[in-house]
């Protein structure tokens, strides 16, 4: 298969019926004014999912202690998949800006340039899938934040001389706007998480993308800021807004690996650990300690709230950088 570049080299003009999908609520966008550019938003998604990595300790994730619950992945695994990845989130903010909004063919084609993605990232590992979830979802959150930067409307100014920032909300919701549009060349999923989505009638990536990325927006957002305005170190907050995505989200990675006892253990093992205090205290370590345990003898990974926590990691960059140094 074509690199993701290649495919976004070859995308040609739409058929006019692809242009424009009812069944997705859209807003005209404002002509292109691009204070943040592709190659600035691919290195925040590539950032995005190194720092997601590299955070420790997770429970049963990959970080810098080792493998957690997974036998073909380490941190050098993971950090050549998210380089891997730069082109390919690159290709996706350039179709998304010269799209200019919504549609059903800008769907269709950054589709094209995911599944290529996958490709990449496939033999950038060896054949281990590092970030099949984070490409739909961090993909998307470049797509939308490609098309909100293009808008000098969409820009939230804080005062003269303050720096200039997307909505995180709006990123979101335009992000939402694509992905509630059909993939018209899918072929029929059947990875795991979309086994485990039908199975247990649960939402999945798929569904948290169409409500506008709420665990990351409304849950691992809130807890960041929560942590800092506490005082916490960046890497405690960012631990704590990972088990606060845990508490709630049905981690279809969860689901495949453990079924509902994993899912169960996981979203019990998080809150017990944020209502000790989170885990900065001794008791919320030992919480911590005792998840990481529990979820290692299922055999199972929290990897769907990683993928959010990598997506919170990114609307927090677009939120906290001065547009005027991308």
């Amino acid at each position: 298969m074509a690199s993701a570049a290649a495919v976004l080299e070859r995308l040609d003009a739409p058929p006019a019926s692809l242009l424009r999908n009812d069944a997705c609520d859209i807003s005209p966008l404002a002509p292109p004014a691009a204070p943040f550019s592709d190659a600035q938003l691919s290195r925040d998604a590539v950032t995005a999912l190194i720092d997601e990595a590299e955070l420790t300790p997770k429970p049963a994730l990959v970080d810098r202690r080792g493998s957690g619950a997974h036998r073909d992945l380490d941190l050098a695994i993971m950090r050549r998949s998210a380089h891997a990845l730069e082109p390919t989130f690159a290709a996706l903010a350039r179709t998304a800006r010269r799209r200019g909004e919504p549609s059903a063919l800008l769907r269709t084609e950054l589709a094209q340039i995911g599944r290529a993605g996958e490709q990449d990232m496939m033999h950038a590992t060896g054949g281990s899938n590092a970030h099949r979830g984070a490409i739909w979802i961090i993909g998307l959150l470049v797509a939308g934040a490609a098309l909100e930067t293009s808008s000098s409307a969409s820009m939230r100014t804080h005062g003269p001389g303050a720096p200039n920032h997307p909505d995180t909300s709006r990123v979101c919701t335009v992000a939402a706007q694509i992905a509630c549009f059909p993939d018209r060349f899918a072929a029929s999923s059947d990875s795991h998480g979309e086994r485990a989505r039908r199975r247990y009638q649960v939402g999945g990536a798929r569904r948290e993308a169409q409500d506008g990325f709420p665990h990351a927006l409304d849950v691992g957002l809130p807890a960041l800021h929560a942590a800092r305005a506490r005082g916490l170190d960046e890497n405690t907050a960012r631990i704590d807004a990972l088990l606060a995505i845990m508490s709630t989200l049905d981690d279809t990675c969860l689901l495949h690996r453990a079924g509902l006892a994993g899912l169960h253990a996981g979203q019990r093992g998080a809150r017990r650990v944020l209502d000790a205090g989170g885990s900065s205290t001794p008791a919320g370590r030992v919480a911590l300690d005792a998840l990481e345990r529990e979820l290692l003898a299922l055999n199972a990974s929290p990897g769907g709230s990683a993928d959010l926590l990598a997506a919170t990691l990114f609307l927090d960059m677009l939120a906290h950088r001065d547009a005027s140094r991308s």
